[in-house]
């Protein structure tokens, strides 16, 4: 197609170029872009895919320098787990006033994003975007963490921690890592910011951390009783979690998530739930209240 390769063009055009290569995890690195036909593969990607021997990396990501993006999202208060699942209309899309476009719609412009469906509601026209594939998970993710917090030196060492309390179940090691990685992020960041005195502030950040590792990560989670703010499934485990910025603390995390039963729509499972409260004081910047539970 004139917007990309599909899945038969790598099947054939690129037969002897792709001999011995796991074609699932290239579908899952590099395809997902649509446009009302088959989802297609960026060309740039697959082109330096087979120049460089088949080594699994974020070719076209690290051509561009969206700095416009770092200003955007400093001046916008975005949620950034919205960007999983916006809904746009056409004038939203065809948005190119820099000074009131919004991110997704930014985002979507100039290829971070794609559309995910079409659909009418109410006599409209509606575009449902989304991350397309794992390049643009990993980069995007890791963009947002260096825009908001310029930890790029100890970024891969957080991961690492974040991931391996997960995995491990670790609760307690968990909150250590939390905690470090807001009381590392530099004073300057939050002058004349008012991003620090909302949750959705620090949602995003361990959004963007955890999201950053490939992790199945659910944000704004629907249950019959209320919205999850974060649910992260990972080796049969869930973790659930509730987040709130406070004056004092005040216990009412997680027990929202006791007195909703959210974990009753993950039963039964192979593992375990935790149920994870966390509250960040607002003048501390910082997490102020945690407690977890394991059902």
């Amino acid at each position: 197609t004139i917007c990309g390769y599909r899945h038969d063009d790598l099947l054939t055009t690129f037969r002897e170029h792709l001999q011995g290569v796991d074609m699932e995890e290239v579908r899952k690195w590099y395809n997902g872009y649509y446009y009302f036909g088959d989802k297609v593969y960026n060309p740039f990607d697959i082109l330096l895919f087979i120049s460089k021997g088949h080594e699994f990396r974020n070719y076209w990501w690290s051509t561009g320098n969206p700095s416009f993006l770092v200003r955007l999202l400093k001046e916008k208060d975005f949620y950034l787990p919205d960007i999983e699942n916006y809904e746009a209309t056409d004038e939203i899309l065809d948005s190119f006033d820099v000074d009131t476009i919004e991110l997704p719609a930014l985002l979507w412009q100039t290829g971070y994003l794609t559309i995910v469906k079409k659909y009418r509601e109410r006599n409209r026209i509606k575009y449902q975007l989304g991350i397309p594939n794992l390049e643009i998970q990993f980069s995007l993710n890791e963009f947002f963490i260096d825009a908001l917090t310029t930890q790029r030196t100890e970024k891969i060492r957080i991961q690492d921690r974040l991931y391996e309390a997960l995995e491990k179940g670790d609760l307690d090691f968990l909150k250590e890592v939390l905690y470090g990685m807001f009381a590392g992020i530099p004073y300057h960041n939050f002058t004349n910011s008012k991003l620090p005195q909302y949750e959705g502030y620090y949602a995003s950040l361990i959004f963007a951390y955890f999201a950053s590792l490939g992790l199945d990560t659910i944000t704004e989670d629907t249950t019959n009783k209320g919205r999850i703010d974060m649910t992260i499934k990972m080796n049969g485990n869930v973790f659930i979690f509730e987040f709130k910025v406070v004056e004092a603390v005040t216990g009412n995390a997680l027990q929202q998530i006791k007195d909703r039963k959210y974990y009753e729509k993950y039963q039964p499972t192979e593992g375990n739930i935790f149920l994870v409260g966390i509250e960040f004081g607002r003048k501390e910047r910082n997490i102020l209240n945690y407690q977890w539970e394991k059902v």
